[in-house]
């Protein structure tokens, strides 16, 4: 097999993320009628945007499957034919994300070939529509073996969405278990590192597939997962999850569905641990259609409003700072605790919102909104599924060092200056954001219009089009991006806070904090009771 060949899959891959955050809307649950794929992908890396192109094979030619440590792990078939990806959405709008589930640790194989990462990248190439890409999954992982721990899997095209778990045989084993489920229209589903199917649906293929069901019973009851009695529950066989498991994991399903349906009034037992309480729904319904922005704003969540709110508390410091710093779980005088953990995080690499058409032309339809670092500070920006460019500032960059050119750095030194004084600076985030992104939006028509009357009339200047804006699009957002940092450290200085004319001015901890302080430590900072005036603020600076 040629350099060539090999090189994209390798350039794709980075460290593997294991607390990622999905959420899937089905074309009836959207304003727009669009299929959407979100995905946070966690994890210490720094991601690199590639694409792989649409290649033709020979017969015979062959894949190699390299782990991102080096370790060649063996060599898949390559079909006739191999698909465009730009990410993870290929060229027939078909976008694919994941969250690790973990699972029993006892069912990872490492004889497998196939890491998950592996397989979403190999499924791409190889598939036409989400259910084609869960067949292939199967095969693919029948044939030459599954290497990860646990996994869900969401998977889009123009016209539906399905969702497919899967866990290993255990060392020695082969292919893997597997289910999968299509999204009903006008429903929506949430996925957070933690098994999420229960009972598995008989339809005759129609709304569910699955490995051989009859095997997969028989190798639980073997390992007294299943008593054989009860309805075979997926989730309970092979995701048993602690209390603190749930928090982790169940937390973040609760509040994508409290937000989206409000009206449903989903408990909280569940995600607190509760052994007896009811598991939430695999689907809902959103009591109101789902735009992009709104989708886009359910992944910038910290549990705002709720008992849960990361912003408010003493661990959320003068300023609100949302963030927590691992590890997760922590130790004082004997009792053992855990912060909560939410779907915006310091920890992501980058973000998607996947948007699949069926109304316009494949290379117009599929796009995928595209945002680096944490959720909350980033910008999205629209990435077209046949692009064969792709913006410098977005394929470039390590962690092993601080670079303005490299878009992840721009973002992730943004999010982590703005965490200094969150209350603060993370109103001139979300100004920019909503300009930048409300502008690509208010764009979006009259630019796709004028690409879907190319499809037909002029392809090879459509697809220039196309990938000229995006690139375009995508550098501009850096360069602002990189202003807004730039702002932010001379604005916000010193603990000063400059007004419209730069000069410095004053801005105190919040009384709730202040407050705070004085209960903890009361006769720290008191001034006697014959010395109690305000100190005088000097005019100037």
């Amino acid at each position: 097999m040629s350099l060539f060949r090999l090189l994209p899959l390798l350039l794709l891959i980075a460290v593997p993320a294991a607390a990622c955050t999905n959420f899937v809307a089905s074309p009836g649950a959207t304003t727009d009628g669009s299929t959407m794929v979100t995905y946070t992908c966690d994890g210490e890396f720094h991601p690199i945007l590639r694409f792989i192109p649409a290649t033709d094979h020979e017969p015979g030619d062959l894949q190699e499957i390299v782990h991102w440590t080096g370790e060649k792990l063996g060599e898949v078939a390559y079909p006739e034919h191999t698909w465009h990806v730009v990410n993870l959405m290929n060229e027939h709008q078909v976008s694919l994300a994941e969250t690790t589930t973990g699972g029993r640790e006892e069912l990872v194989n490492p004889d497998g070939m196939l890491h998950y990462w592996q397989l979403m990248r190999l499924a791409l190439q190889r598939s036409t529509t989400a259910r084609e890409c869960v067949e292939v999954m199967g095969r693919l992982v029948a044939e030459y073996g599954y290497r990860s721990s646990g996994e869900s899997y969401c998977v889009g095209d123009p016209d539906e969405a399905w969702i497919m778990e899967m866990v290993g045989p255990g060392p020695g084993g082969t292919g893997a278990h597997w289910v999968a489920v299509r999204v009903p229209d006008g429903m929506v589903a949430a996925f957070a590192n933690l098994g999420r199917i229960g009972k598995i649906p008989s339809d005759g293929g129609r709304n569910c597939l699955h490995s051989d069901l009859g095997a997969m019973r028989a190798f639980a009851r073997e390992n007294e997962w299943w008593d054989g009695e009860n309805d075979f529950l997926w989730r309970e066989a092979f995701h048993p999850a602690t209390a603190q498991q749930r928090r982790y994991t169940a937390t973040r399903v609760w509040s994508l569905f409290r937000r989206a349906a409000p009206s449903q009034d989903f408990p909280v037992d569940y995600h607190r641990g509760d052994p007896d309480a009811e598991a939430y729904p695999l689907f809902i319904k959103p009591d109101a259609k789902l735009s992009l922005a709104d989708v886009m704003d359910l992944m910038r969540d910290h549990y705002e409003g709720t008992d849960y709110d990361m912003t408010t508390g003493a661990a959320a410091g003068p300023h609100g700072y949302p963030v927590r710093y691992r590890p997760m779980g922590w130790e004082v005088d004997g009792e053992f605790h855990t912060w909560e953990r939410p779907i915006s995080t310091q920890q992501t690499g980058f973000s998607m919102v996947c948007q699949s058409r069926s109304w316009l032309p494949d290379p117009v339809g599929g796009v995928t909104w595209y945002g680096l670092d944490d959720t909350d500070f980033t910008c999205y920006t629209p990435l077209y599924c046949t692009m064969d460019r792709l913006p410098a500032s977005y394929t470039t960059g390590s962690l092993r060092a601080f670079d303005w050119d490299s878009a992840w750095w721009v973002f992730n030194f943004a999010s982590n200056y703005a965490g200094l004084r969150y209350d603060l600076m993370i109103q001139d985030v979300r100004a920019l954001q909503a300009e930048l992104e409300g502008e690509a939006m208010d764009l979006q028509p009259a630019v796709e219009a004028t690409a879907a009357s190319l499809h037909d009339t002029d392809p090879a200047l459509m697809h220039r089009y196309l990938t000229d804006y995006a690139v375009g699009r995508a550098e501009s957002t850096v360069d602002r991006w990189r202003e807004l940092a730039e702002g932010l450290v001379t604005r916000y200085n010193d603990g000063y806070v400059k007004d419209e004319n730069g000069r410095p001015r004053e801005r105190t901890y919040p009384e709730a904090w202040l407050r705070t302080v004085r209960k903890l430590d009361p006769e720290r900072y008191r001034l006697p009771e014959d010395d109690q005036a305000q100190p005088a603020e000097p005019e100037d600076y």
